[in-house]
């Protein structure tokens, strides 16, 4: 018997039936010795029998139960990756463990994802994996960037000593070269001599080679270490033979350059790759270290940690916002670039949001601690910007499929070259020949291609106030040839405003303003709010009605300073027996004109009409028209009335209107024009466009919006306007071209090379510069996406 225990998660559980529920089939389920079920953890605690049954089993007890194990994301720090080949096996390994859902490795971060039910893996089972499989794991901890900035530093400063080291000892080598073909004999030609600034290089600047090459085969795998340490092996090896054998045909000069220039890449590789992660070490790098709070009536810093939820924190000109909270005390204008992207001032006063690292440009003021640490807005897009770079892009796939047999093909190459030179010329020729074939050969830039473009990609989107979830949307985004803009929110304001006043018999403007305010500030309507809104700006003395009903879809009824007010559409007025025949022409002109029109009466006479219209945003009909110029087919969805969809989409240069659409049916409209073949892309901010986002290839939710509608996005806009979305789009186009020059450049080069060097065409030496500098030439590509606009 094999006995084990296990916590998992659950989660919908409500009441103590749910949890006795789930504690009774955990119970039943063979193999499970005892089973506990705590409501209020939401965790069930396990203890069976491992050969009776296993967590998954257990897991799909709980689920059919009728509640969920959510799911658990561990990330893995890998250590000794050095190519695709070794990602891609380290990511096999992963995926093997029983209970993960899903992994992914990124060779870039050197760093696996690892996805599963919560509870049912613990970490020394991950980390145990990876090191079986021949490389070093452990749990990444709260992101901590001097430590990172440590590391990356220390490894690119362990690998320019070795490279000076090597070139120092190779140098002579490879002047002894020279000398040998001019056939002028001195020290640099003695074999021994050679041997002596050969091996050093070989056993102890190459030790990583070899180390990796060892952890690979071990493993099961083999990785472009196997090749390097082969190739120079077997010129370093067979040079010793000759030597003892007293054949003066020597090509330590080979090994040793070999080794030095792979060193050099690599150099250049490691400098290049901390550069493709700047865009979160930016990010991260805005909050500040202290904050300065109240307490105990007395002003004191403390360190930004020690910060919790409702404290009283001041801000002064010129320092940046702490943390999430709301002004309590003062006012001033927030440059908010760092997150929206948007480079004009936002003013702030008492009540408004402020977000944590951005900057205080002009007023002292006070606000109250609302988000800190992991919930802040700029911890919550670190967080989505670091997902997206570790994610992996479909396009991807064809890269890790090659990979994987990548090194043992090459290994064959060789072989058959060797033989064939052999046999048609001599086993000296064969060698160097084989020799070339394993050191051209470069996984590296084809494991490199993708996640570096992804990213600097995703990384210059989280800089322009785009955020996007994964490189699998980010190449969803460039197939999008339909889009679709909600009107509410996303083209227009989404704030109402009263455009015209009209007045009938002998009252006047104002009078029939104070009277519609006073009635509708018992309202929460929109339109209501909007009137309200209006009569405050008129500084008109607002009262309270002493009679109020809402009649649904019709508008409202009141009674107000002993007068019968009824405000409403025209099923309201007729219902009343209020005519409304007179004063047609002028309702019907203000509805074509895309406007709201509210009819007012007093004691049974229609007395005016107040339109209320939603402003459209400044920058929609600019951005809708570069959509348009990029070949997209343009959408609005409303639940308007047909007329005055059109009014608006016409305005914003929009010919394609569904309009009197239902919040709940905007999914549907979104799966027909799929069906018809369209990549769709949806643009939304509120709750009910959260199901027609989930539903499109691409949701694009505007930051401006909801939550809700940000978490059922692929892409969130931080800023309100339209221009986001030409932005992301062009983005994504930019970023897939970067992707495919990449694994173009990355399957030519091997394409070409490996052929060259079996036929004999390429110095060895010539062959280790080349595989050195492809994976160098792969990320200076990626790296050029940093000058997006």
């Amino acid at each position: 018997m094999a006995i084990r225990k296990i916590d998992i998660e659950v989660s919908g559980m409500t009441c103590a039936s749910c949890s006795s529920r789930v504690e009774r089939a955990l119970n039943k389920t063979e193999g499970v010795i005892n089973a506990t079920v705590n409501l209020l953890a939401q965790k069930a605690s396990i203890e069976f029998d491992e050969e009776k049954t296993n967590a998954e089993a257990l897991v799909n007890t709980i689920k059919k139960s009728g509640y969920e194990v959510p799911m658990a994301k561990k990330v893995l720090l890998i250590d000794g990756m050095t190519c695709a080949a070794c990602s891609t096996r380290v990511e096999k390994v992963l995926n093997r463990i029983e209970g993960v859902v899903k992994a992914t490795v990124n060779l870039s971060t050197n760093k696996a994802v690892v996805e599963f039910p919560s509870g049912i893996i613990e970490d020394h089972v991950l980390i145990q994996v990876v090191e079986k499989a021949g490389f070093g794991a452990e749990i990444e901890v709260e992101r901590d960037l001097d430590r990172e900035k440590e590391l990356r530093e220390k490894e690119i400063k362990s690998l320019k000593t070795s490279f000076i080291i090597s070139a120092i000892l190779s140098l002579p080598l490879f002047s002894a070269m020279f000398f040998h073909m001019a056939g002028v004999d001195n020290i640099l030609s003695n074999g021994w001599f050679q041997l002596i600034l050969a091996t050093p290089v070989q056993f102890i600047i190459g030790y990583r080679f070899y180390k990796g090459a060892y952890n690979s085969l071990r493993g099961g795998g083999a990785n472009m270490d196997v090749l390097v340490s082969m190739g120079t092996s077997a010129a370093y090896f067979y040079s010793i033979y000759n030597l003892l054998t007293g054949v003066h045909e020597y090509y330590f000069e080979a090994s040793a350059v070999i080794i030095t220039l792979i060193l050099l890449g690599k150099t250049f590789e490691a400098v290049a790759k901390g550069k493709t992660s700047e865009a979160i070490k930016k990010l991260m790098g805005l909050q500040p270290k202290t904050a300065r709070v109240i307490r105990d009536n007395q002003e004191i810093e403390i360190p930004i940690e020690d910060l919790t939820i409702g404290d009283i924190v001041i801000v002064k000109p010129g320092e940046r916002v702490p943390v999430d909270g709301i002004i309590v005390e003062g006012n001033s204008a927030l440059d908010e670039s760092m997150i929206t992207g948007e480079s004009i001032p936002i003013d702030k006063s008492v009540g408004d949001e402020v977000i944590g690292a951005t900057i205080n440009k002009f007023g002292l003021f006070k606000f109250q601690a609302t988000k800190i640490g992991k919930d802040t807005v700029l911890s919550q897009i670190v967080k989505l910007v670091e997902d997206a770079q570790g994610s992996k892009a479909p396009v991807q796939r064809l890269a890790d499929r090659i990979s994987g047999i990548f090194v043992p093909i090459v290994v064959g190459i060789a072989l058959l070259t060797f033989i064939s030179f052999y046999f048609i010329k001599d086993f000296n020729t064969g060698l160097i020949n084989a020799v070339a074939v394993l050191v051209i050969a470069c996984p590296c830039a084809l494991g490199l291609a993708t996640p570096t473009a992804i990213m600097v990609g995703t990384g210059k989107g989280a800089e322009n106030g785009i955020l996007i979830k994964s490189g699998e949307h980010l190449e969803r985004a460039h197939k999008i040839d339909t889009i679709i803009f909600d009107k509410t929110g996303t083209i227009t304001k989404g704030q109402p405003e009263v455009t015209d006043i009209l007045v009938f018999g002998d009252m006047d403007k104002k009078e029939l303003l104070k009277i519609a305010a006073s009635v509708e500030k018992a309202s929460e309507h929109p339109l209501g709010q909007a009137i309200v809104q209006k009569a405050e700006q008129d500084l008109l003395a607002i009262s309270t009605p002493e009679e109020f009903t809402a009649i649904p879809g019709k508008g409202l009824k009141a009674s107000f300073e002993g007068k019968e007010i009824l405000i409403g559409n025209r099923k309201l007025m007729l219902g009343n027996n209020i005519s409304i025949e007179e004063e047609e022409e002028k309702l019907s002109k203000l509805e074509a004109q895309g406007k709201t029109a509210m009819l007012i009466s007093v004691d049974e006479r229609l007395s005016g009409i107040i339109a209320v219209a939603d402003q459209i945003k400044e920058t929609s009909l600019d951005a809708i028209k570069k959509l348009k110029n990029m070949g997209l087919e343009v959408y609005m969805i409303t639940g308007d009335n047909e007329r005055t969809a059109k009014t608006i989409a016409k305005e914003v240069g929009i010919t394609n209107v569904l309009a009197d659409v239902l919040p709940e049916n905007k999914a549907d409209a979104v799966e027909r024009l799929k069906k018809e073949g369209k990549h769709v892309g949806m643009v939304g901010d509120g709750i009910n466009d959260a199901p027609a986002l989930a539903a499109a290839d691409v949701g694009f939710a505007i930051g401006t919006g909801t939550d809700v509608a940000m978490e059922a996005a692929d892409i969130t806009l931080m800023r309100g306007d339209l221009e986001g979305v030409v932005t992301a789009i062009r983005l994504s186009h930019r970023t897939m071209k970067t992707i495919k020059e990449n694994l173009f450049w990355a399957f030519f080069y091997n394409a070409i090379g490996i052929p060259f060097a079996a036929l004999g065409l390429l110095n060895p030496m010539l062959a280790g510069a080349a595989m050195a500098f492809s994976s160098v030439s792969v990320v200076s590509n990626s790296l050029r996406l940093k000058k997006f606009k």
